[in-house]
């Protein structure tokens, strides 16, 4: 590296910090000096930029190629930026990919953006020395900077796509940072290294794999993000396991949260938007104020108990809007006049008002236990004390198909979602 680039990428790495820290995002010394020591540039040195609009069909993508001299000041701003990084298409192989206009395919591979990953590995208080475990590693981005806090030998990484994990093994082995890349699915964890200090999931899963907790040690902690058919409300389980060997774990609903695998068949609201400009429904009164994007406890018991997913948010609305596109409904509520109209054989809001009154009752809890039996079961939620406990049952793993029996990746890539509200030019997410 040219010592004019070198003195840029260190530069590029401290002003990403101080953004970070000004924006009340990054508080950990050491995860602060693993973000100026781990070269972004090492594991990201291509970015997909998505050059055609929402809906569009065949998506038309742009390749950037850091090594280019066309390329390097977009491509190296962007690595740097808070945007997800889009790195693969449809699990095509890495090593010789060609700069310039591409059309078609969907994403199956992106780096999360910055401030959810350091968010997830504050949320686990890395240290010194954990066996750290990343699931869904990508390329790598997490795996390294948590290397950069464990220390050499101690970070491993998993990932189920072949050409992926070979392009992250390699990157992350220039780094020099220790870490190790495996090729496996991800829903095993990685029996073979033992049990794991702190393991870190970056794919959402409908319940918490039996497999992931066994392999939790002792004062362990695991964090993963808790996935419906809804991308709209994610919620982030961190599950612990006590000095005594007992395990906890609390459900809270979250801004953004992981993608499932390949297989898991979004709910959009992209569908019904013009039909929805065009008749937003009948109007009827309502008691029931939007609930405010940051009720987590609200939203997150909504994406779980309302049809098991089914209602979706179109953020991009002027007012808030639900939709139930499985049952061609829809409510809109109206703009602060104790109205909302509502569309389809189902009364979405009525569905919501319900469920508000009752999570009133339960006491508005922001935090849910999920119970997670020995030796696997039935995994139970429970959220609020005594008959107005809020509970629901979280579906099988077996509902969601294993990374070795994909569907096509038209079906929705290995990636992360941002539900809303999103800052201008964000994407979604992926695993790091």
């Amino acid at each position: 590296m040219s010592a004019d680039l070198n003195a840029a990428t260190h530069g590029a790495r401290a002003a990403m910090v101080d953004r970070l820290v000004s924006d009340g995002v990054l508080t950990d010394c050491r995860l602060r000096e693993a973000l100026l020591r781990v070269r972004r540039e090492v594991l990201l040195p291509h970015a997909y930029v998505r050059v055609s609009g929402p809906g569009a069909d065949p998506i038309e993508w742009r390749l950037l190629q850091g090594a280019h001299p066309e390329d390097r000041e977009e491509w190296f701003g962007l690595i740097h930026s808070d945007e997800s990084i889009l790195l693969q298409r449809d699990g095509e192989p890495l090593d010789a990919l060609r700069r310039g206009p591409v059309s078609g395919g969907h994403m199956s591979s992106m780096s999360t953006y910055t401030p959810a990953t350091v968010g997830a590995l504050q949320a686990l208080r890395v240290e010194p020395g954990h066996s750290f475990l990343d699931l869904g590693t990508g390329p790598g981005v997490s795996l390294a900077l948590a290397a950069a806090v464990t220390g050499p030998g101690h970070a491993t990484g998993v990932e189920h796509d072949g050409h992926m994990s070979a392009f992250a093994r390699r990157n992350v082995d220039d780094l020099a940072l220790g870490a190790t890349v495996v090729e496996g699915d991800a829903l095993d964890g990685h029996p073979a290294g033992g049990c794991y200090d702190r393991i870190h999931s970056g794919i959402g899963v409908p319940c918490v794999p039996t497999a992931w907790v066994q392999q939790l040690a002792p004062g362990g902690m695991l964090l993963t993000t808790l996935a419906t058919r809804t991308p709209s409300w994610p919620g982030q389980v961190l599950v612990t396991r006590t000095p005594a060997g007992e395990v906890e774990a609390v459900l809270k609903g979250t801004q953004r949260g992981y993608r499932p695998m390949f297989g898991h068949r979004w709910l959009t609201a992209l569908d019904h938007r013009a039909r929805i400009e065009a008749d937003p429904g009948r109007s009827r009164p309502t008691t029931l104020a939007p609930p405010a994007d940051d009720a987590y406890g609200f939203w997150i018991a909504a994406a779980h108990m309302l049809g098991n997913g089914s209602l979706v948010r179109d953020f991009q609305a002027e007012t808030m809007t639900i939709v139930a596109p499985d049952d061609d409904s829809w409510a809109v509520a109206g703009p602060g006049d104790g109205t909302v109209r509502v569309h389809g054989r189902r009364d979405v809001w009525a569905e919501l008002e319900d469920l508000h009154a009752r999570w009133d009752e339960a006491g508005r809890p922001d935090r849910h236990v999920v119970e997670l039996p020995d030796g696997g079961g039935p995994q139970h939620v429970v959220s609020g004390t005594g008959r107005n406990a809020l509970t629901w049952t979280l579906p099988a793993l077996a509902t969601v198909p294993r990374q070795d029996a994909m569907t096509t990746p038209s079906q929705g890539p290995v990636a992360a979602v941002s539900p809303a509200p999103l800052p201008t030019g964000t994407h979604p997410r992926s695993p790091s």
